[in-house]
């Protein structure tokens, strides 16, 4: 008799990238929780993208994902447009707008894949192609999550 159970794998992934409690350091989550308007729309320099920006950015990948892994089409995004979005404290979108569309959309695909887990939704792709998709987007929110930290310190700076 087995006495091993399978572990969440896929859900483990998501959650080290996002939150809670990354072991590599501030996952996303933790990199935005101190974060304030004035810091979220500023700009480092010209040309650089600020943390509003970032979020946005992650958040609409974190939705493109998962209409990859559900097969539907993906619902309109916050703002018109795709990727990359230009934002600042002038608007066209507050900072708690912006926090709000990220913990919708990443709990949203948290709840997709927890759902694929238990066997309670079928994907439309296989686990590895969905593993890749998971993984690559726990490295985005990884990657941009260590932008947020920098770019605090040099606000700091």
């Amino acid at each position: 008799m087995s006495t091993t159970t399978a572990v969440p794998i896929e859900s483990r992934i998501l959650s080290e990238g996002y939150g809670p409690g990354a072991w590599h350091g501030p996952d996303m989550k933790a990199a935005l929780a101190d974060v304030k308007p004035a810091l979220a729309f500023w700009r480092p320099a010209t040309g650089r993208h600020n943390i509003a920006e970032l979020v946005l950015h992650h958040a609409y990948f974190v939705r493109a994902v998962r209409s990859q892994i559900s097969g539907r089409p993906a619902e309109p995004f916050v703002l018109p447009g795709e990727d990359w979005f230009v934002v600042t404290d002038q608007r066209p979108i507050s900072w708690s707008k912006i926090q709000s569309t990220l913990e919708s959309e990443q709990q949203r695909l948290a709840e997709l894949v927890a759902a694929i887990e238990a066997g309670t939704f079928t994907p439309v792709m296989a686990a590895p192609e969905r593993i890749s998709l998971i993984l690559g987007i726990t490295c985005h929110a990884i990657y941009h999550a260590g932008q947020v930290q920098l770019i605090k310190r040099l606000k700091e700076a």
